[in-house]
């Protein structure tokens, strides 16, 4: 249920995942109230074999996340040739409330978490990234927790 399931599935693709995301800026899609699609800008946190996002307490998206877990997790881009490639996550978001978790979280961050920040960890049943090597034809790998 953790990022570390992705890192013993695919270790590779886990750390593909991991250098574009860990402190950088990436974007979370949430389900709203009424089923359409939300995207957020957030900042991923990756260590430990666990995967987290801090979020303002009256963030929607964490409305979004405590009303209906699922998730999609994709990286920015550096340019529009996808040179850096891109890498997407998706699964079911849990929040967390446990001190020993949150002290964890923060100290993976990159940033300083405010106190009043709610935390998440993201479950991640599947995952998949394009690499455009060379800028030549891409090359996409995916994992899923349940093979489809």
């Amino acid at each position: 249920m953790s990022w570390s399931d992705l890192e013993t599935g695919n270790a590779e693709l886990a750390a593909f995942g991991a250098a574009r995301m860990h402190g950088s800026v990436a974007y979370l899609a949430t389900v709203r109230k009424d089923g359409s699609p939300r995207v957020h800008p957030v900042t991923p946190i990756i260590g430990q074999g666990r995967l987290f996002v801090f979020m303002e307490p009256t963030s929607p998206k964490g409305f979004d996340l405590k009303r209906d877990t699922r998730f999609a997790l994709h990286s920015g881009v550096r340019d529009t040739e996808g040179s850096s490639g891109e890498f997407l996550a998706s699964g079911r978001a849990v929040p967390v409330a446990d001190p020993e978790t949150r002290a964890l979280a923060a100290s993976l961050s990159p940033y300083q978490p405010r106190d009043r920040y709610i935390l998440f960890e993201l479950a991640v049943d599947s995952a998949a990234s394009t690499a455009y090597p060379d800028g030549g034809t891409p090359v996409r790998q995916r994992w899923d927790r349940v093979p489809k």
